[in-house]
């Protein structure tokens, strides 16, 4: 297995590594705190993307300390270093322990949450399921916005190469294709995080993004949801438009969608400086 990237054992180890048990797994959901018990705002929940674990928000977390935030971050069940869920194959499969795990992990807190791709869809869920679990969602670079499904991506298989060069190659095009908007911009840590988190990725048969159920669910919650995508999104290049209309359509306190400018897919890595400020404001907009 590719090692850990030197900044993500750094930030690591600036954690407390919280471990909720998953009935029927024989292990847990992983959970990273870092500023626990910060007053004076809720604490920031953040949900990774498909394919990933909480190292998703690697350029994200020390900036949204330091704004003050108490910050948890997830490996969903299926990724990282958290169990699966047995017979789950899907996002809907993870919702009923991932929410009982929240719950425990903020002694029923209530807080604001931020998802990324798949993490954005099991955050909207999630919501509907509990109304009173978050005050407010960011979703980022969100499928399952749509009947029609998102773009195609050209992704390449990997797992059947025999060796680390081979794979990481494709590693390399996958991510070109499907997370950034430059291929310059991806770099050996991101291909090392990328890589690690791939080969750990047990819900691998996931096909719900190819549908409208983030949508569905978003016209069950009352509180405020902002939409980002990076301006390159390889889900919905071309489809801006769309989109938006499907945003404005679903979501009855919908405060708008934001396109991130240089980036692709994974916005909040090739463009983190920018991400982080927009988050930021976003998370602290008054209440119109």
């Amino acid at each position: 297995m590719v090692g850990q990237p030197e900044a993500v054992v750094r930030l690591q180890a600036q954690a407390r590594c919280v471990r909720s048990p998953l009935a029927g797994s024989g292990g847990a959901i992983v959970w990273h705190v870092w500023a626990e018990r910060r007053g004076g705002r809720a604490p920031l929940v953040l949900l990774h993307g498909g394919s990933g674990s909480w190292t998703h928000w690697l350029r994200n977390i020390e900036a949204l300390v330091a704004s003050g935030r108490e910050v948890w971050a997830a490996d969903l069940p299926g990724f990282g270093d958290s169990a699966a869920v047995p017979g789950a194959q899907d996002v809907d499969g993870l919702l009923a322990p991932l929410l009982a795990s929240l719950r425990s992990v903020l002694a029923q807190r209530p807080c604001d949450l931020v998802g990324f791709s798949f993490g954005a869809m099991a955050a909207g869920m999630l919501q509907a399921a509990c109304p009173a679990l978050a005050r407010c969602l960011v979703l980022v670079g969100a499928p399952g916005m749509t009947a029609a499904a998102p773009n195609r991506v050209g992704l390449r298989g990997w797992r059947h190469l025999p060796g680390a060069a081979e794979q990481l190659a494709v590693h390399r095009h996958n991510l070109a294709a499907m997370m950034f908007a430059d291929a310059a911009h991806i770099d050996e840590t991101a291909l090392q995080l990328h890589a690690r988190n791939a080969e750990r990725d047990r819900l691998t048969r996931r096909r719900l993004s190819n549908t409208d159920i983030l949508a569905r669910a978003l016209r069950q919650l009352a509180c405020p949801v902002h939409a980002v995508y990076g301006e390159h999104d390889a889900l919905y290049r071309g489809r801006f438009d769309e989109l938006r209309a499907a945003w404005a359509a679903s979501a009855r306190d919908f405060r708008g969608l934001h396109l991130l400018e240089g980036a692709g897919h994974w916005a909040p890595y090739e463009q983190a400086p920018a991400f982080n400020r927009l988050l930021l404001q976003l998370l602290d907009a008054p209440a119109p």
